[in-house]
């Protein structure tokens, strides 16, 4: 699908062939002139030029042979017996070659027969040595520069090498984006401009320079964009943000550069960079030195306000964090129009799953909009995650068609990671996980405004859960009222009460329950006001700033007093939710050992199982706002 344009990277031709090669060359070259140098000195004990002198002028030398820069030749030295033993030397004269005493120490201390001194160096190895050696040099390192590209594109890491996408290769429509109708209807506009921009010139209109899709990870932010291409037929540039993030200063604004230079080539076209918090951020903020990502921050905004929105040229970015993009990015005339694209809802769901089961052979029974129902949370990639896994479920098991089975066993894989059969616990480590998941199940029917449960199971699914409570929402639900969130925290305080209810105390094993129940509970008075004692303020948690007072150790950005409230605020709603649990289970203490009983025979329970578990043991649900009249 990607284009054939070559890769004038030399880092991306410079092999590890083409090194051995220039290696070879280099050995092949030298071996002439180490061979000679050292033939040309034998084996001897190495003596100083001092020495040597010395040794001359004492007569201890018998014989030398005088090169340009060493001397070789015989010496006598005295052995333990007191003679004398002959032993050759050598001596360098690097450096010494005006000595103009020597000639005349040799004419006195040797005679003339065992003296021979060596001519000068020829013409062969002064001229035509060196120069071959270096011709071969310039041919090989020619030959090397060509093969990658020229000389030119030992630079090439600063021009911009866009993924491109031509027009006749195979393009990605709306037919193939579902699940975000809206987003779909702000981006056909873009197309419609692309297709005919006569008809907007004429009435004076500018398209927007540029359109920032922002939305969770997986909502299909990028395929977006390159349906936008796909309708249009235009070509499509496609990069990261961290493309253009380098350590060498100036390589990311070159790349700006170099990337606008080719749309403009090829206008009109669109350009898509992805994950633009990498190379947008605020500029001035965190700590360190980021001159290179600024100047290519920089560099971008020149090149956006550079070019004509009428050529032709139109940017989209996507994102995750939008909140931490540099505000002169996201600004009119750049990013003209910011597009949300969130998670889908159950009618988009059911779309999305049309659209990925196109190729997958299902059972007749199966029911999409019952699936789209089980998974309320779910983006896009997670929807076509589940589709492969129930298709890969059903090969598994020998079957022609993909059943119920197959895609609901795909949506606790999909949450909760594959089963864990083979595990081994203790009768007493099973018995306690059945108390658990049957208290999280039975204080979750017993109060309003909760999710339908789905499955209670004692089989363990991914690396830590050793059992689960899987909820199934009704309808999709955007608002979330204090009664909602109350009965929420207590459902998940449920597991660790009937613990403490049936053995005295409680196990390690609530330790995920804990934490989301404290990050509601903080939720609702740091952000929803939902704490009458410290009222309808928000104080956003998380350390968004330094605290009121400047010192820096409040995570709610107000004064140590006014955390101390806040922290007392969620314990009270913590322990009235506990103290809601604790009543309903002792009150169906019946219904919590017939669910334990049920799980530890059979392991699993639906949701049907349940329900007649529940109509023998009647509770009646009271719609209060708080648990403090839970007796």
């Amino acid at each position: 699908m990607h284009s054939k344009t070559p890769r004038p990277a030399f880092s991306r031709h410079f092999t590890y062939r083409n090194l051995a090669w220039f290696s070879l060359v280099i050995v092949t070259l030298a071996a002439p002139f180490v061979v000679y140098w050292t033939t040309s000195i034998e084996s001897a004990h190495e003596l100083p030029y001092g020495r040597f002198k010395q040794k001359l002028v004492a007569g201890e030398i018998k014989r030398v042979k005088v090169g340009p820069t060493w001397i070789v030749g015989e010496r006598t030295t005295p052995d333990a017996k007191g003679g004398t033993v002959t032993a050759r030397f050598h001596t360098s004269r690097v450096g010494l070659e005006s000595d103009a005493e020597l000639p005349a120490l040799l004419a006195k201390h040797i005679a003339d027969a065992d003296y021979e001194a060596e001519p000068g160096p020829s013409s062969i190895q002064t001229v035509v040595l060196p120069s071959l050696m270096l011709t071969v040099l310039i041919v090989a390192l020619w030959f090397l520069m060509r093969r990658a590209g020229g000389m030119g594109s030992a630079m090439a890491f600063a021009k911009s090498r866009p993924r491109i996408y031509q027009k006749d290769e195979r393009r990605i429509t709306f037919e193939d984006v579902a699940g975000n109708e809206e987003a779909i209807t702000e981006l056909r506009e873009v197309v419609e401009f692309l297709r005919t921009p006569e008809k907007y010139h004429a009435l004076g209109g500018r398209i927007p320079k540029g359109v920032l899709l922002a939305g969770p990870p997986g909502t299909g932010k990028t395929l977006l964009a390159k349906a936008v291409a796909g309708e249009a037929g235009v070509p499509f540039f496609s990069l990261s943000g961290s493309d253009f993030v380098e350590m060498f200063v100036g390589v990311g604004a070159a790349r700006v550069r170099s990337l606008f230079q080719q749309a403009e080539a090829k206008a009109p076209c669109l350009i898509f960079i992805d994950e633009l918090d990498a190379l947008g951020k605020t500029r001035g903020t965190g700590s360190g030195n980021h001159d290179e990502r600024d100047q290519t921050l920089n560099q971008l905004l020149v090149q956006m306000d550079g070019f004509d929105a009428n050529r032709g040229i139109i940017m989209i970015a996507a994102t995750n964090r939008p909140e931490m993009l540099d505000p002169a990015l996201v600004r009119p005339g750049r990013f003209d129009r910011q597009v949300v694209v969130d998670r889908p809802d159950i009618t988009g769901r059911e779309s999305i799953l049309k659209v990925h089961v196109r190729t997958v052979a299902l059972d007749d029974e199966i029911n999409l909009r019952h699936i789209a129902a089980m998974t309320s949370g779910f983006v896009g990639a997670d929807l076509a995650n589940l589709v492969n896994e129930a298709a890969l479920l059903a090969a598994r098991k020998g079957k022609t068609s993909v059943g119920p089975d197959e895609f609901h066993e795909g949506v606790e894989r999909v949450i909760a990671g594959p089963e864990k059969r083979n595990r081994v616990l203790l009768h007493e480590e099973r018995l306690r996980i059945a108390y658990h998941e049957a208290g999280h199940a039975l204080v979750s029917r017993s109060l309003p405004q909760t999710d339908a449960v789905h499955k209670v199971t004692i089989l363990g699914r991914g690396s830590a859960a050793l059992g689960y409570t899987l909820y199934r929402p009704e309808d999709d639900r955007f608002l979330h009222t204090r009664t909602c969130l109350d009965s929420m925290i207590a459902s998940l305080l449920g597991g660790t009460m009937a613990e403490e209810i049936v053995y005295g105390e409680i196990s390690d094993g609530a330790t995920s329950d804990l934490q989301r129940a404290t990050q509601i509970a903080r939720k609702m008075v740091t952000d929803f006001g939902m704490s009458p004692k410290i009222g309808r303020v928000s104080y956003q948690s998380g350390s968004q700033g330094s605290g009121y007072l400047g010192s820096g150790n409040s995570e709610y950005g107000c004064s140590p007093h006014t955390a101390r409230q806040i922290e007392s605020e969620v314990r009270r709603i913590l322990v009235l939710a506990e103290k809601a649990a604790r009543a309903i289970l002792v009150a169906r203490r019946g219904a919590l050992e017939e669910i334990t009983e049920s799980l530890m025979a059979r392991e699993s329970i639906d949701a049907n199982e349940l329900r007649e578990i529940l109509d023998k043991y009647p509770f009646e649900i009271r719609p209060v706002a708080t648990f403090q009249d839970v007796n």
